[in-house]
């Protein structure tokens, strides 16, 4: 099989992959909500569903068209530092309550925020995907687990000119605003895990992006902050 053959393979089951997986989500999300909310009249489960899938669908087709071989890195689960898979096993559950609880809120009425928080929640929802969807955009090596490709480039353009982890202050904003704007002020009580987290993932990922990632450390000193702008 010659270079070009093989390369053509790769970004060919890549797409595939990515299709599937799409095709997965629109399945697996809404069904989750329906068991655990237990009713077609959740209108807010529905509406979140289509903030988020259908933006997710298009970067989806946009990405096979210009970098298949991103997904590839977006699919690899096992952490290789030990640390991470630590981080893994006991930050899951906080995770899955984060969702599950919105919808035993919602069956058994515990909580029912206004109309205007949950208007207001689902725009967070939103622009902190739509924030993690621009990071990816931005950074071809944005893998979900850590660690350094032997091409790998530091990237300090666009939002990484502001943050140093732009991906992770979007998925904050997601994951705080997501119990809300599923109704829920129950499901924020796990949802507040993130913090530590985030906080954990980031120390050892610079770690391992200083010693592994040529430029990294520069690039540290240029962008003081790793979340918020003067904040931290």
């Amino acid at each position: 099989m010659s270079e070009e053959t093989a390369s053509t393979f790769e970004r060919s089951s890549a797409a595939k992959k990515a299709a599937i997986r799409v095709i997965i989500a629109w399945i697996v999300l809404p069904l989750f909500f329906l068991v655990t909310g237990g009713s077609l009249n959740w209108w807010e489960a529905w509406v979140y569903c289509v903030l988020i899938l259908v933006p997710m669908t298009f970067f989806v087709s946009w990405m096979v068209r210009r970098d298949p071989v991103f997904f590839e890195r977006r699919f690899k689960m096992k952490e290789t530092e030990q640390a991470q898979r630590r981080l893994q096993v006991w930050s899951a559950p906080f995770f899955v309550a984060a969702f599950v609880v919105p919808g035993l809120d919602y069956r058994f009425r515990w909580s029912e925020p206004s109309f205007g928080v949950i208007i207001a929640a689902m725009a967070v929802c939103l622009g902190g995907y739509l924030a993690i969807l621009r990071a990816f955009m931005e950074n071809r090596w944005a893998g979900r687990i850590i660690e350094t490709c032997a091409d790998q480039e530091v990237i300090a353009t666009g939002p990484y000119a502001i943050v140093r982890h732009p991906m992770y202050t979007g998925y904050i904003a997601m994951q705080l605003a997501t119990p809300l704007a599923l109704g829920s002020w129950w499901g924020l009580v796990p949802a507040l895990a993130v913090f530590p987290v985030i906080a954990f993932r980031i120390r050892n990922e610079e770690e391992v992006l200083v010693r592994d990632l040529p430029g990294y450390e520069e690039y540290r000193q240029n962008v003081r902050f790793r979340l918020v702008p003067h904040v931290w």
